[in-house]
This record gives structure tokens, sequence and C-alpha cells, in this order.
């Protein structure tokens, strides 16, 4: 038989929390955003899950392709833009809109010949101080689009650093609102923590907002896969997100040591009492974090219990006692939900090892096979 891990894409999951973001933002219309390979799961896996979508977002032109090929024929934006002036002929072939955040994008569409004029997203640098015009400079650049005969529409973007946290968007949005109050165009603001913490406040777990913002578009990530943008404030429960990836795996070997004994590489696990091990098939080359430490959750037969020593390549170990009848074959939960439901939050593990949901769904190894369950 094959190796037995396996991650589990939940389309239903999907779909529950795109229509989750629709309810945060109603007067808005959503982008699905599927860039990095749809954060890790798959563009054509997650396709039908998103196909309630206004639009796609992604950044290169491959992934662009590959959503037109499933027969997408409505908008798809390029978060980055262009990246060479070559590139802008495929945007002309393949319909795509496309960012401009610096005058070298816009140097590009002045020397591209086209019939069809192309549709932009002019890109503010508000504060996260990545891409984008600095509020000085804004105008300008919008002033300098708007003359080019290769350009159509002019939608106006920016992007908040801190909308996940407690000096929220308050600041960007009036540097924002200060400098486009008077200029035509569409507004595309709100990434998924601005869009559940910073729209509805009804909606914004229960809390009032500290700044309101509206979008005619907004721009959900994290939270259409089912991950808390600002755990662990608040947890993808509280948001009523469903987890859209389970990685999964079975034990395939099981250890008694003794008190004293240690477990794994670099002998960083003592046991202080006898204790019985499984040893699971995941490791690092599977996507699972080498930093998680001691004690990191993970879900035996459904019930909670801790990793013990460190992770190595192929396998982790973990510690059996809340779960004596566990054995060869015992279903283990790496993060995600059980075949019986009982869930363990992808954001508890990536919190135990340093780091954000994020890396962990985009760090899915290319060894570990994957399925689309689609109803459960």
């Amino acid at each position: 038989m094959p190796r037995p891990i396996q991650a589990t894409i939940h389309t239903h999951a999907l779909r529950h929390n795109f229509e989750r973001i629709r309810a945060a933002a109603p007067d808005a219309r959503s982008w699905a955003i599927v860039k990095a390979n749809a954060y890790g799961h798959g563009i054509e896996r997650v396709f039908d899950g998103l196909r309630a979508a206004d639009g796609f977002a992604l950044l290169d032109l491959d992934e662009a392709q590959r959503v037109r090929a499933l027969g997408w024929r409505g908008p798809i934006l390029l978060l980055e833009g262009v990246f060479e002036l070559r590139d802008l002929e495929l945007c002309s072939r393949l319909d795509l809109w496309h960012t401009v955040h610096c005058e070298e994008q816009i140097d590009m569409l002045a020397t591209h010949k086209t019939n069809v004029p192309h549709r932009v997203f002019l890109k503010m640098n508000s504060g996260m101080n990545r891409l984008g015009f600095t509020p000085q400079r804004y105008r300008a650049a919008w002033t300098r689009l708007n003359a080019l005969p290769q350009v159509d529409e002019i939608s106006l973007m920016t992007h908040f650093s801190d909308a996940d946290g407690a000096r929220g968007i308050a600041e960007q949005m009036a540097v924002f609102a200060e400098m486009t109050q008077d200029l035509p165009g569409e507004r595309s603001l709100s990434n998924s923590a601005a869009t559940l913490r910073n729209t509805v406040p009804a909606f914004a777990a229960g809390q009032q907002t500290v700044a309101y913002v509206a979008s005619d578009w907004v721009r959900p990530g994290i939270a259409v896969y089912g991950s808390s943008p600002d755990f662990p404030e608040h947890s993808a429960l509280d948001w009523g997100l469903q987890p859209c990836m389970t990685l999964s795996s079975k034990i395939i070997a099981t250890q008694a040591i003794l008190a004293g004994d240690s477990v794994g590489y670099g002998s960083i696990f003592t046991a202080s009492t006898d204790l019985r091990i499984g040893v699971v098939a995941c490791g690092y080359a599977d996507g699972y974090p080498r930093s998680c430490p001691n004690g990191t959750p993970v879900l035996v037969n459904g019930v909670r219990t801790r990793t013990v020593g460190r992770v190595s390549m192929d396998m982790i170990t973990v510690d059996l006692s809340p779960v004596p009848q566990a054995t060869l074959g015992s279903e283990v939960t790496l993060w995600g939900t059980t075949a019986k439901g009982e869930l363990l939050p992808i954001d508890e593990v990536a919190h135990a090892a340093g780091t954000v949901g994020y890396e962990l769904m985009c760090g899915l190894a290319q060894r570990v096979p994957v399925t689309v369950s689609a109803d459960d």
C-alpha cells in the first residue's frame, strides 16, 4: 500500500467560507485569491468551490492561464501586475486586469500596442511600504495613466499592513481617502482581516470595529481557506470559518519507553515517566514544520495529544498516553478535521511552530497525495 499520509481539500468548506466573506461585505464584489497555487490547495481543486466569486486574483501568468483553461470568463487580476513588456500581450489575449504600482509599468503600457484598452488597478503605498505609489505621487500616476489610449478604466487600490492587529487601518484609510477623494474609479481595499474586522460591525466576532471601510472589491485570502487572519485574538471558529485542508496520516509503529529515555534526533525530549509513543508517517519533507516543538497538538483517533521529540524528514513521534487504544494504523490528524468531525485548527499548529497558517498551507509538499472531498 502507499505511504498513508494524505491531504484532503474540502470543497464544501470553501463555499461556506466564501459566503461568510460575502456576509461580512454584502455590498462589495469579492475576489477569490488563488495566488501560490490557491495557498497550496491547488487551483484546479478549489475552482468548483469558488465559482461564486466575482473574479480571481493571483500573481503570475501561468496561474491566470490555468484559471482561463478551467472555463472562467470573468475578471482575473494580476496582483503584482506585469514584470516585463511582453506580459502585456498575454494580458490582452487572456483579458487580464492588472495592478500598476510603479512608473516602469506605466512606461510599458505607454509603448504597448493593443486594440483593446486595459483595465488597471492603480496601487497606493499608504503605509505598507512594499508596492505602490506614495500618496504624494499617486495623483500624478493616475493622471499619466488616464492620458494613455492603452488604458480604459482605472480602479484604485491599497493594502493594509495592520488590519489584523491593534494598530488597525484608520491611519492608512485616512491617507487613502484624502488622496483619492475626487478621483473616479472603483476601490479595492480589504484583505481577509479588514473584511472581517472592519466592514460590518455585527459580524466582527461580536465586537465593535474601530474603523469602517467600504470597498467596491474585497480581497479575502486566508479566510477563504479556513484560517483566522488574526489568530490568536480570534480563532477560525470565532469567525465562523471551516478548515479547507486536512493533513492526515497513520501510526506506523509504537514504542514503549521508560522514564529517562529520550526520543528522536538531538534527544530534545526525555520522558519523565514510562510512556507509549506512536511513530507517524509525516515529517518536514511532507510540509510539517521542523520547528514544531515538543507539545505541538495532534489528534490520534480524534483524541488530542502532543508531539514528543524533534520532527524528522519522514516521521514524527506522539504521546499515546491520552489514547491507549491507539495502535498500528490508527488515524492521525496533523491539522484539519477527522473522519468523525473532530477539529485541530491549522492555526494552532502554526502558532506552536512560530509561524502562521498561510505557511503550512503553502508548504504542503508535492509528494503528499491530495484528494478532493466535495460533500463531507
